[in-house]
Parts: structure tokens; C-alpha cells; sequence
């Protein structure tokens, strides 16, 4: 293994092209990750609901039947996780041929549509598996071949499949969250990314921070301005990173946040008082922060000084 590292340090180009293949494929899972995590998720609310009723609320069950409450709520299959069913068409239900499954390829020989029926395939498949690709050997150019590569690009993964979860269901789930929270601490006891210390801080720091502009927002407005899955992002980042890199991540964030909102709005892509996920900036000014936060914090006080 330590030679293999070795040949990837003497050769950088193809530590990078590596990486950037592994990583599309590794987009390709994530694409049933962003899919299919979401409706795994619905049924174990579902199952836990209809259980709740069924132990303190007989009289519903009876007014609305136990075959009501447990009919599915969506139409794919009984057995349905990340691994089972192999994927398929959305339309025929046709099953994906091997060659067709191959990332960003498959996509381009299919013409962007079934090979059964004809039915186009989002872009968005192809679009994730060539941006997961971009940013691992973007990860490879900047870190080479380290632990802390090796970390950032599992940190990377878990942030693509929340950011499309977010950008589809306005929801940053506790399963991809709070991992990745502990992870953090954990990888930075050895000082990785920063200290134990700042670690801790920043997790405790990244969360309370959101959590007091909700709160404040919410007495003002009455209204709730985020969700408690953004105030867990930033405090996934304030474990990785450390607490010296939340003011940055904030306003990066907030700034990306508020032009594409504002475009949203002119260009009437979205009604203004319509909420908008907040975690994808979250995610994306976090990640620029792992990359070049320090360079960017440096240049900012060197300016200002």
C-alpha cells in the first residue's frame, strides 16, 4: 500500500485521473442514495405513525382501517433500499443494462432516454457523477495522496447526497448528519484538519450560531427562517474544520444563498416568501473552506491590515 502511495505522489496526474474515475462511479451510487434514502425514510415514519395509532389511538384505526393506514405511499417495490431493486426505468420498468450504468457514459450513449421505451432520463444523473468526479480530483490536486484526502473525499460524498436530498425534499437527514458530525471529532484527535480542541468547539459553536439566528428570526418574524438540519451541518463543518472557519462558511453561505434566491426570484423561477433549502450552501461554502479557507481568511486580514 505505502508503495502504491509512493507511485501516486511520483505521478500526480494519474493520482488525479484515478480519482476522478473512482469518484464518478462512486457519483453513480450516489445518485440512488439522493433517490431512494428519502422513501426508505417515509416508510419508517409511516410504519412508526400507524404503530402510534395502533397503541393510543384505537378509535382512529377503527374510523379509518388498518388496511388504509397501511397502504403504501408510494408505488415502488416492498423490498426497496440502497441496494435492492437493481435500478430500472422510472416509466417501463426496465432494468438498466451494466454498459448503460457506466457514469456520465451510459448516460451519453442512451441519448439521455430509456433504451426500452424511449422515456428521457433526468441530466442530473450524469450532472452528479461529473461534479463528484470534479471535486475528488480537485481533493486529489490539493491534498495528494494522504489521510486527509482520503477523509475529505468521504466528507465530500456524504455532502453531495445531502445536498440533493435537501434540494428535493427540504431535509438533511440525521443519518448522513450526526456520523458525520462524530467522524469529524474523530479524525481531527489527531489533529488532521485542526485541533481536538477547536473540533469541539466548533461543533458546539457551529450549532448554537444557527440555532440562535432561528430563534431570532422566529421571535421577530414568527416564522421559521431554517431548519435544524442546517444548524447540524454547520456543525458537522465546525468538527472537521474547527471553529475559526464558521464566520467564513456563514457568510459564504449567505451570500450564495441570497444571490440564487434573488435570481430565483427576478426570474420568477420561484415566488418570493417561498422557502428555499439552505443546506446545499451550507455544503458548497463549507467545501470551498476545506479547500482554501485558510487562503482566503489570510488574504482577507492581509488586505484589511
Amino acid at each position: 500500500m505505502s508503495e502504491f502511495i509512493a507511485l501516486m505522489g511520483q505521478y500526480p496526474i494519474m493520482f488525479i485521473s484515478i480519482s476522478f474515475i473512482f469518484a464518478a462511479t462512486i457519483g453513480s451510487f450516489l445518485n440512488v442514495v439522493i433517490h431512494r434514502m428519502p422513501v426508505m425514510m417515509k416508510r419508517e415514519w409511516q410504519a412508526e405513525c400507524n404503530q402510534y395509532l395502533q397503541e393510543y389511538h384505537q378509535d382512529i384505526v377503527k374510523d379509518v382501517g388498518i388496511k388504509r393506514l397501511e397502504k403504501p405511499i408510494d408505488n415502488f417495490p416492498t423490498r426497496y433500499n440502497l441496494v435492492i431493486p437493481n435500478s430500472c426505468c422510472p416509466k417501463c420498468n426496465a432494468a438498466i443494462k451494466p454498459w448503460h450504468n457506466l457514469p456520465i457514459l451510459g448516460w451519453c450513449l442512451l441519448k439521455g432516454k430509456c433504451a426500452n421505451c424511449n422515456e428521457s432520463i433526468s441530466a442530473r444523473y450524469p450532472i452528479i457523477e461529473l461534479v463528484t468526479g470534479i471535486m475528488i480530483a480537485t481533493l486529489a490536486w490539493h491534498f495528494g495522496p494522504s489521510s486527509q484526502f482520503l477523509f475529505a473525499s468521504l466528507l465530500t460524498f456524504v455532502l453531495i447526497a445531502l445536498t440533493g436530498i435537501d434540494l428535493d425534499e427540504m431535509l438533511l437527514p440525521d443519518q448522513l448528519t450526526m456520523p458525520l458530525l462524530w467522524l469529524g471529532i474523530l479524525v481531527n484527535l489527531q489533529g488532521l484538519f485542526t485541533s481536538p480542541t477547536d473540533a469541539i468547539i466548533g461543533a458546539i459553536a457551529g450549532y448554537m450560531s444557527l440555532w440562535s439566528v432561528f430563534w431570532l428570526f422566529k421571535l421577530a418574524t414568527g416564522k421559521e427562517g431554517m431548519g435544524y438540519g442546517d444548524f447540524k451541518l454547520l456543525a458537522v463543518f465546525g468538527a472537521w474544520l474547527g471553529w475559526q472557519m464558521l464566520p467564513l462558511i456563514i457568510l459564504l453561505s449567505s451570500l450564495v444563498g441570497a444571490i440564487v434566491g434573488i435570481g430565483l426570484i427576478v426570474s420568477k423561477k420561484l415566488n418570493q416568501g417561498n422557502p428555499i433549502p439552505f443546506g446545499p450552501y451550507i455544503a458548497m461554502a463549507g467545501w470551498i473552506a476545506l479547500i482554501c479557507g485558510h487562503d482566503i481568511i489570510n488574504w482577507y486580514l492581509g488586505t484589511l491590515l
